[in-house]
């Protein structure tokens, strides 16, 4: 459950000090690019920029769609770059410091490590054991991004940030036990304080990235999670 001091820094680092970033490069008309995240759509299956797709389900996902709300209401206004780009499920190097956030591809590598098993939830919302879904993107796709927009400035406004291809918790980690040559899966109770806040299927929209001009191809699973395990195993 999130605590109320949790609760505090949320707002006070998504949405309270983004406002004062965004002032403040505005005022001086510095390009802004920000990150927002998918976690805004909570259970819906229309993974398009549209108001009427998003609903989040826990505190996280809330400050971050509050802060795109107000970039939304600025937009009349605002005459240099403003980029919120909407996260994915995103891996790859650098992330053991977010600790229990960081990546299902780095705890499944750490648990093969300790335990020889990948723990996935099982069947919930419909979905078989271990058979959710989310939209995986490898970090060097996402500076792709954000380099691509840094270089075009003309572009503004709220783009999703995924390859558009769903995978499933289990196919992640037959891909990470099939790199490792070791490990199995095993099914745990789905957590019932979850129940009402879990994303069970996730899959970005490219639409509108793409009619922008955005082009470039998105690096497969199987690449990425084995680029990420041959630096850190």
């Amino acid at each position: 459950m999130t605590t109320e001091w949790d609760a505090q820094y949320m707002m006070a680092n998504n949405f309270r000090y983004s406002k004062t970033l965004l002032s403040f490069c505005l005022e001086r008309s510095i390009p802004f690019i920000y990150a927002s995240s998918a976690s805004v759509y909570g259970t819906c299956t229309n993974f398009s920029e549209r108001r009427k797709n998003e609903g989040p389900l826990n505190i996280y996902g809330y400050s971050k769609w509050l802060f795109d709300q107000y970039v939304r209401s600025l937009e009349k206004k605002i005459k240099s770059q403003v980029v919120g780009l909407r996260y994915f499920n995103v891996f790859g190097p650098r992330e053991a410091h977010k600790n229990n956030m960081a990546s299902v591809v780095y705890h499944f590598n750490n648990q093969i490590n300790e335990t020889d098993q990948v723990q996935l939830f099982s069947g919930s919302h419909g979905y078989d054991d271990g058979e959710q879904c989310r939209d995986f993107i490898f970090v060097d796709d996402i500076i792709d991004m954000n380099l691509w927009m840094m270089n075009n400035p003309n572009i503004s406004g709220i783009y999703n940030a995924g390859t558009g291809v769903a995978h499933s918790f289990n196919e992640i980690a037959n891909t990470v036990i099939k790199s490792r040559k070791k490990g199995k899966i095993k099914y745990i109770p789905f957590p019932k304080e979850l129940e009402e806040c879990y994303q069970s299927f996730t899959q970005a929209n490219l639409k509108n990235l793409r009619s922008v001009g955005y082009k470039k191809e998105f690096t497969s699973l199987s690449k990425g999670v084995n680029a990420y395990l041959d630096e850190i195993c």
